[in-house]
């Protein structure tokens, strides 16, 4: 019986190793190891991937929320609205400024923020809004970006999970006053370790967020505002200019790998393929189908050696973090009845076609049962 597991970061690394490990060693004996030449060149290289002007390395995903958030003047009292229907970090870094989270459910064409219910969830205290480029699938930006005007609201993207996704043929990452990026290992683009970008066209926006990422100096022992300690170090950087190199290929392989399970999936009953508007690219960070009997499917699916994972089982309104919102179930009707059905099978681009042939096999026999 096969092993095919959700995600097998080790076949990826096997591409780059050779290259990786001489860069590594050599990084390790210059004992350069913090925003020397790999962190800058990395900068330029991931600015012209996500068609954005600058790009400033952070240490992870939920940092670049953060800095972000807080460069673009997000503060104690503010409200940003957001999805319920996402890792708890996007929520988190609201949070870590003391400003509050305001939720507003998904849509079912894309599981991305349902910006027809935005505006009606503005206040005097909204200073921001903040979607979801969900699984790898873009928000609807103009949408986003009128109703910010509207209502002289800032837009900070969360991109986490969407390095390459693209909004009408244009790369997402320069589209919204700034967006942010996770190198997560199991991300498209992932890094060894932890790892994360901001990327804006404006260059306030990114001299805060560099101020921030170095205990709020500008020059070394001139602290102008209280920051953090969020550099990414040369190794990281390293590796991640050597897998973006490869990146346009493995978003290539892996919406090749879509087009074949959509094709495959979509005469079962009971199984729901993922949505995809005309506006997006989708680069499938994660390919989800919603299974009416899910459970069952799943464990079908595990006992024949296909990984699985449910991205995410409940909502931010329901998790104890957020008890204070006073938001209970009925809620957010769409993100709850997703969140119940809803899981993720595998979608990285080294599957072969003799994999993925299993995989399909498995999934439709475990829906019939």
């Amino acid at each position: 019986m096969p092993n095919i597991p959700l995600v097998n970061v080790k076949v990826q690394f096997a591409q780059i190793q050779t290259e990786a490990e001489k860069q590594v060693l050599e990084i390790l004996r210059a004992g350069a190891y913090i925003l020397g030449q790999h962190n800058r060149a990395f900068e330029t290289e991931l600015a012209e991937y996500v068609g954005a002007k600058y790009t400033v390395p952070v240490k992870s995903g939920t940092d670049a929320l953060l800095v972000a958030l807080r460069a673009a003047g997000i503060q104690a009292g503010d409200e940003v609205i957001t999805t319920p229907f996402t890792f708890i970090a996007t929520a988190e870094a609201v949070r870590y400024l003391g400003a509050t989270p305001v939720f507003v459910d998904i849509e079912p064409e894309s599981y991305c923020i349902d910006v027809s219910q935005i505006e009606k969830k503005i206040t005097p205290k909204t200073k921001a809004i903040l979607p979801v480029h969900l699984f790898g699938h873009s928000v609807d930006v103009e949408a986003i970006e009128t109703i910010a005007q509207e209502h002289n609201l800032l837009v900070i993207g969360d991109a986490c999970q969407s390095i390459g996704t693209e909004y009408k043929g244009r790369p997402i990452g320069g589209l919204f006053t700034a967006e942010c990026y996770s190198f997560y290992p199991t991300k498209n683009l992932g890094g060894c370790g932890e790892g994360g970008a901001v990327t804006t066209n404006d260059p306030e926006i990114a001299d805060k967020v560099r101020i921030l990422r170095a205990h709020g100096m500008r020059e070394t022992y001139k602290h102008e505002t209280i920051g953090y300690n969020m550099r990414l170090d040369e190794i990281q950087c390293c590796i991640l200019r050597l897998k973006l190199q490869k990146l346009a290929a493995w978003t290539k392989r892996r919406q090749e790998i879509a087009k074949i399970y959509d094709a495959a999936f979509q005469d079962v009953a009971g199984l729901k393929t993922p949505p995809v508007k005309n506006y997006s690219n989708h680069i499938y960070h994660q390919y989800v189908l919603l299974a009416d009997k899910r459970e069952a499917v799943q464990k079908y699916l595990q006992a024949n050696g296909v990984g699985t994972a449910v991205h995410y089982p409940l909502p931010l309104n329901l998790q104890a973090a957020f008890a204070d919102l006073h938001l209970p179930a009925g809620s957010f009707p769409v993100a709850e009845s997703v969140a119940k059905k809803i899981f993720s099978i595998p979608v990285y681009p080294e599957l072969t076609d003799a994999e993925i042939a299993y995989v399909i096999e498995k999934v439709r026999e475990g829906a019939q049962l």
